[in-house]
C-alpha cells in the first residue's frame, strides 16, 4: 500500500460503505420478530428452534450476501415453530417477506 492511501471497505455490491437494503430489511423484521416472541407469555414447544434460527438469520442478513436456500430453511423452521401463534402472525410473515426480498 502507497504510503498516505486511505483504506475503503467494500459493501456486498463491492461499493464503498454500502449497505444492503434487502439485508437491512431482514435484519429489522428477524429483531421484531425476536422482540414478539420473547413478549409472548405462551410456552412454545419449540421456542428454542424458532430462537436459534431467527439468530442464524440475523447472522446472515449481516453478512449481506446469503444464501437463498439457507434463508428459507430457516424461515421453514421458524414458521413451523411460532407459525401457529396468531399473534405472532404478523411479524413472522414481515420475516418471510424479507427472506423472498432475496429470490431472483
Amino acid at each position: 500500500m502507497a504510503e498516505g492511501a486511505v483504506v475503503v471497505e467494500q459493501g456486498p455490491t463491492g461499493r464503498p460503505d454500502e449497505r444492503d437494503p434487502k439485508a437491512d430489511a431482514l435484519g429489522a423484521a428477524v429483531a421484531r420478530l425476536r422482540r414478539a416472541l420473547a413478549a409472548h407469555p405462551a410456552r412454545l414447544p419449540d421456542r428454542d428452534t424458532a430462537d436459534d434460527e431467527l439468530a442464524a438469520l440475523d447472522a446472515m442478513a449481516r453478512t449481506g450476501d446469503p444464501e437463498l436456500s439457507r434463508l428459507r430453511s430457516s424461515l421453514l423452521l421458524v414458521a413451523g415453530a411460532v407459525g401457529s401463534v396468531s399473534a405472532l402472525a404478523p411479524a413472522l410473515g414481515e420475516v418471510r417477506e424479507a427472506v423472498e426480498r432475496f429470490a431472483p
